[in-house]
């Protein structure tokens, strides 16, 4: 019979040690949240400049009085960090991973093979380990793209979801959520990682995960290529899909079959617009959204707050939400319910990381540990994983291989 009380104690990746040579968003959001499920994530930096995402801005300063940038504080909570000089380290690199489950990197295609850290060569080392590496374009296809290096917003732009969203004489809307590129790319990083770790649990055996983030935003924007091959030409949904205007701000709505737009009329008090042949198909919504329904919906919502307006249509049953401000998220109290926003202490102030967004039955995962500083955990990795004594460790980092 299974002890509950044991079991609710054990995180869900418990005993996982993954090995990450990193660097700015995607592969280190993954393995954040490999770390936050209760992986042991080893993050190997370069000595003196580390990952390059400590460089960007804006900058507060880290816990060894050094600035250290934004993307890096958010995607490499509850890590350690180990400082090695991948041109003369691989070797303790390669000995590193034989002990480890899990490799991840995302060095544009083919860099890594030059510190001879690519797959065949760690693989050689731990058949079991699971490599996976994290490119613009893919490393095993003979891609016309492949050298190309990439960020989120190339990837996104050649999904084709900024020419589908352009406005009439807009320029495209370039990162519309961030870095969607990065953190989608992640995601599919991280159902990889996982989905190899189970069926290695079958054959005992590795493999590599050849992830492109090209791929993963074809993938998150289909209606570009689905929508496209149905012979859809406009971007013109058959819905009532836009923002209103309310007293203090903006609220979407979502109309998009018959029965919601009977209750968006009943709830703006237009019940008329039911027989109204005007209104009989869902194009005469979209027709006639500027004219008659847009203006009638904020006239309907300027005495009332965008919070106030999208919970009465909510409880009409139609889908509506504040646009809130980044104010107004901070202090949300959805979010606070739901451990979304962790708050860390910095040199003159605090800084928010968003939480892992699950919960489990068993109850919370462990408390976030701040993102470490360069090299923080070098010798307490290389003395708990390798066995190297304290003059070893001193040796190497006389040498500079280590720091």
């Amino acid at each position: 019979m299974v002890d509950v009380a044991s079991t609710q104690a054990v995180a869900p990746l418990q005993g996982v040690r993954v090995l990450a040579v990193e660097q700015m968003i995607a592969a280190p959001w993954a393995t954040q949240v490999l770390a936050r499920l209760g992986a042991d994530v080893i993050k190997v930096e370069q000595p003196g400049r580390g990952d390059s995402g400590r460089g960007s801005v804006p900058t507060v300063v880290g816990a060894d009085d050094r600035p250290v940038g934004a993307t890096f504080l958010r995607n490499n909570l509850n890590k350690r960090s180990i400082a090695i000089d991948l041109d003369r380290g691989s070797e303790l690199v390669l000995s590193l991973a034989e002990h480890c489950d899990v490799f991840v990197q995302n060095y544009k295609a083919g860099a890594l093979d030059q510190f001879g850290l690519g797959y065949e060569a760690v693989a050689a080392r731990n058949p079991g380990i699971v490599y996976v590496s994290v490119t613009g374009f893919g490393t095993t296809t003979p891609s016309p793209y492949r050298s190309w290096p990439a960020y989120a917003s190339v990837a996104e732009a050649m999904s084709g979801i900024y020419e589908w969203t352009r406005q009439p004489g807009q320029r495209p809307v370039i990162n519309p959520v961030g870095a969607l590129g990065d953190i989608g790319t992640g995601m599919f990083a991280c159902l990889g990682i996982l989905a190899a770790l189970r069926q290695r649990d079958h054959t005992g055996l590795g493999q590599h995960i050849d992830v492109a983030m090209y791929d993963c935003m074809v993938a998150l924007t289909d209606v570009v290529s689905s929508l496209w091959s149905l012979g859809v030409r406009d971007r013109i949904p058959g819905a009532i899909l836009t923002t209103f205007e309310a007293a203090d701000g903006a609220f979407v709505a979502q109309v998009s079959r018959e029965h919601q737009f009977v209750r968006l009329a009943e709830s703006v008090g237009h019940p008329e617009w039911c027989d109204d042949a005007r209104f009989a198909t869902r194009q005469g919504w979209i027709d006639h959204l500027d004219d008659v329904i847009r203006p009638a919906v904020e006239a309907w919502a300027r005495g009332r707050g965008k919070l106030a307006a999208a919970e009465l249509l909510a409880e009409a049953g139609i889908p509506a939400g504040p646009c809130f401000t980044p104010p107004e998220v901070l202090a949300d109290p959805h979010l606070a319910d739901r451990h979304m926003l962790v708050t860390f202490e910095h040199e003159g102030g605090e800084y928010v990381v968003p939480g892992l967004p699950l919960q489990f039955s068993d109850g919370p995962i462990a408390d976030d540990v701040r993102s470490p500083t360069l090299g923080e955990h070098t010798a307490e990795v290389l003395g708990e994983i390798l066995a190297l004594s304290p003059e070893e460790i001193d040796h190497l980092r006389g040498d500079g291989l280590i720091a």
